[in-house]
């Protein structure tokens, strides 16, 4: 394939593996699969956050502990988190929790995570409720970010939990908070996001770079930035909603689909 030589010819080809990648068989490898289980507005939303929590590694590690997870949910995570207390000793899921291990996301953590989410949605109006409250602070994912990490993080908690929870104040990509807002926010014809979320505007989000699509966006000249931080996330977001102001981050599947499936054949090197 011809490597594309300006942002014209660039757009034309994202465009293309947009079609090509927002499908709904794209859900059979992705973690997007776990809150797909659902139907209730609660559980989405849940279980999304939490797969989307311990959303890196391998894709496959990913997907069958998020199931794992929402087995000892009883696979009613709303139902599950309104009705258990996670401090009690005497409680044998919470036994059954603290040997639950993702790489470093371990036990200890799934707790307080479970524990804050209760918290949240009991006194704040659940998770719409407190990004969309955030939102409207400055009218940006940035603002929608940072008053979710805080809310969340207000029960007292261990240290070890706020590296799982990215702080975008700090400069962090957010990856994986950016790719949940981008499950629940979205919506297009072919429903693979959810597009529950109806007070944030698709135009507002910014897209969940990781290694792939930052590899396949510095390879087009679409971002200059060496680090996948925050400032990386704002400029190349910037340059996608020059390509689609209503809806930037449909190009994410685009940029993952190229860095993942084809790699160097179509991006020239």
């Amino acid at each position: 394939m011809t490597q594309p030589t300006n942002n014209n010819d660039i757009k034309r080809l994202l465009d293309d593996r947009v079609l090509l990648y927002n499908r709904l068989d794209f859900i059979d490898s992705d973690p997007i699969q776990i809150p797909r289980r659902f139907s209730r507005k609660e559980d989405i939303e849940i279980a999304g956050f939490l797969t989307a929590t311990i959303s890196w590694g391998q894709r496959k590690s990913i997907i069958n502990n998020a199931n794992r997870l929402m087995d000892i949910m009883d696979n009613a995570p709303y139902d599950f988190i309104m009705e258990n207390s996670f401090s009690s000793n005497e409680n044998t899921d919470v036994e059954r929790l603290k040997r639950f291990v993702h790489r470093t996301f371990n036990g200890n953590d799934c707790l307080f995570f479970l524990e804050s989410l209760k918290n949240m949605y009991t006194y704040h109006g659940g998770l719409e409720t407190v990004f969309t409250d955030g939102y409207r602070t400055t009218f940006t994912a940035f603002g929608a970010l940072q008053h979710f990490r805080n809310i969340f993080l207000s029960l007292p908690h261990d240290t070890h939990v706020r590296k799982h929870l990215s702080d975008v104040s700090a400069n962090s990509s957010a990856k994986r908070l950016n790719m949940f807002l981008r499950w629940m926010i979205r919506e297009d014809e072919n429903e693979v996001d959810f597009g529950l979320w109806k007070d944030i505007p698709t135009s507002a989000l910014m897209l969940p770079l990781d290694v792939h699509t930052g590899d396949v966006a510095r390879a087009y000249g679409l971002l200059n930035r060496k680090q996948n931080d925050w400032k990386a996330v704002e400029e190349i977001t910037a340059v996608l909603r020059s390509f689609d102001a209503v809806d930037p981050i449909k190009y994410d599947f685009a940029l993952f689909g190229i860095g993942v499936f084809e790699g160097k054949e179509t991006i020239g090197q």
